[in-house]
């Protein structure tokens, strides 16, 4: 039996004029920016006239660690809205927007999948409303600004050795990881090593998905460390008078996007931090304005829930004073069984030893949830070469760590395959047994935060970290960013810092290769074994397949 792709589903979708999408949540024409018929902007005039209202109902989606047999978080994340509409509630999603590097690689586009995605899903896979390339220009401006004030005198005295700040592209280019800059004589500036970082890991894409308005943005931008001077001290973005103009390019993409699914249930799109190299959560004002206007919110958190959980809960929750009532932890056969040891060829044939042998990575996500203080269901996202019997070896296992885990089907029928999830995630929600806490408190050390992730979230024996880390670190200490959290930077394929070791390693190690602080962001990145915060492309990158077709309609998005 064959099925349509994402891209023929999405192109078919009903869509609504985006004013009554925003009316079905309270928000006004005027109070929309539109971009086109079936998207637009939520002006800060709204967002500020609903602060007095009772929050809703905030729902995390999460996932196993992926694996090529997929596991759909974002379908799920979607699905489970759209379920919680179909069942009665007034209910909306909060996702990420697509970087254009992984679009253009491998990972794929950023909009659910099958009968559970949000549209337009051409244009939110691309350019969308522009944010990313504000992000982009905002970043680049205070690079420029930087070469600029040493090249005309120097007058806060950087040492060209010690510059921070690196310089970034929406784009996978492993080319751009270490560059020489300035090359070329007197006129062009002071030579120096430099380098490039995607779009997705740029500070200014952290800060904006962490401030509460423009005025909170353009302090945050201020407070960017770009460089330090020969006797240590940080030169901050506010010293070369960057922020304002800044906050100028920002000021359109700092507001959340409204956008439907394809049962035309509002959605928020906005942000996008990665989950391996950033903390990998949508922005915190499309969240909390999300929470005023709907009694369901469901959120999603990139990659396994080792990283983008782990961020969610420890940096975005404590950041924004919010709090998840439930977590739903999406899972598949086919990841079970890959986990279990089968091919990605293999992975049709049923194999119920394979499903229960590799669980154990299922298994050790739901203990790290619960150790959070919230309820935790297993979403199984159906595959139509599932069994009944590899389904049940997945709920049966569930049973053995105190969770249900739901068969859940909107991937091939929309709502109507995923209201028996949104059932138990309100009666989750409703039997009121959440109790957050993140897993360490601000004052702990900035060390003893990154060993605590390791250990009771990785399960790693020690963390590997030379004297000048371990002194960085201190110094910060030293400097008043001591009570920060930490934003692991580390592979998502494994709870180790190995991509290849699947299932539940122990007695493993994180080796830390570089401590960055984000003191605008307001954490600590540490970047963990060989992650990179410039992908490369793969050797046969998505790209060679996108094009437009003969009808001027794109093809290879998916």
């Amino acid at each position: 039996m064959s099925y349509k792709s994402d891209i023929e589903i999405a192109r078919e979708a009903n869509k609504k004029p985006i004013q009554e999408i925003g009316a079905k949540i309270g928000i006004s024409s005027d109070d929309l920016l539109p971009y086109g018929h079936d998207k637009a902007k939520v002006s800060q005039d709204f967002i500020n006239s609903v602060q007095s209202k009772e929050d809703g109902k905030l729902i995390l989606v999460t996932a196993i660690n992926p694996t090529p047999a997929g596991e759909g978080k974002t379908t799920t994340t979607v699905g489970l809205g759209d379920g919680l509409n179909r069942i009665g509630k007034n209910a909306m999603i909060c996702i990420r927007e697509a970087s254009l590097g992984p679009n253009f690689g491998m990972k794929g586009g950023a909009a659910g999948g099958g009968y559970a995605q949000v549209v337009p899903m051409e244009e939110m896979n691309l350019h969308f409303t522009g944010d990313f390339h504000a992000i982009t220009s905002a970043h680049s401006l205070l690079s420029a600004m930087i070469d600029n004030h040493i090249y005309w005198g120097n007058e806060q005295e950087i040492d060209t050795r010690r510059v921070a700040w690196r310089r970034v592209v929406d784009m996978n280019d492993r080319a751009l990881r270490t560059i020489t800059a300035s090359l070329g004589g007197v006129s062009n500036g002071f030579p120096r090593e430099a380098g490039f970082d995607i779009t997705v890991a740029s500070e200014v894409m952290a800060i904006l998905c962490l401030a509460n308005d423009l005025k909170d943005l353009e302090k945050r931008l201020g407070d960017i460390i770009v460089a330090y001077r020969r006797d240590k001290t940080p030169v901050y973005c506010r010293d070369i008078k960057a922020e304002g103009a800044m906050t100028v390019l920002l000021k359109d993409a700092m507001q959340p996007n409204l956008v439907q699914t394809l049962e035309n249930n509002p959605a928020f799109v906005h942000g996008g931090p990665f989950a391996n190299i950033a903390h990998g959560c949508n922005s915190v004002i499309a969240t909390k304005t999300a929470l005023k206007v709907a009694d369901y919110v469901v959120t999603e958190a990139g990659f396994g829930a080792d990283l983008g959980a782990e961020k969610f809960m420890n940096i975005k929750c404590r950041k924004a004073g919010i709090a998840p009532s439930a977590v739903v932890l999406v899972a598949t056969v086919r990841a079970m069984k890959m986990n279990g040891g089968v091919a990605k060829a293999d992975l049709g044939a049923e194999n119920v030893d394979a499903v229960n042998n590799g669980c154990a990575n299922l298994g050790r996500h739901i203990e790290n949830l619960k150790s959070f203080g919230v309820p935790v269901v297993v979403a199984i996202n159906h595959f139509v070469t599932d069994t009944d019997a590899e389904v049940d070896a997945v709920k049966a296992y569930a049973e053995t760590h105190g969770v249900e885990a739901v068969l859940s089907r909107h991937w091939e029928l929309g709502s109507e395959g995923s209201a028996p999830l949104a059932e138990k995630v309100v009666e989750m929600v409703e039997s009121g047994t959440a109790n957050f806490a993140p897993i360490y408190p601000d004052d702990m050390s900035l060390f003893d935060k990154i060993d605590t992730i390791a250990k009771r979230i990785y399960r790693a024996d020690e963390v590997l970290a030379d004297n000048k880390i371990r002194n960085q670190l201190k110094e910060w200490e030293a400097a008043g960013y001591g009570n920060l959290p930490v934003c692991m930077a580390k592979t998502q394929y494994s709870f180790s810092t190995d991509p290849s070791l699947r299932g539940a390693p122990v007695g493993h190690s994180v080796p830390v290769r570089e401590v960055r602080l984000s003191a605008g962001a307001g954490f600590i990145v540490a970047v963990c074994g060989e992650i990179m915060t410039m992908p490369g492309l793969p050797r046969k990158p998505a790209a060679e397949t996108i094009c437009l077709n003969d009808a001027g309609e794109i093809e290879g998005l998916f």
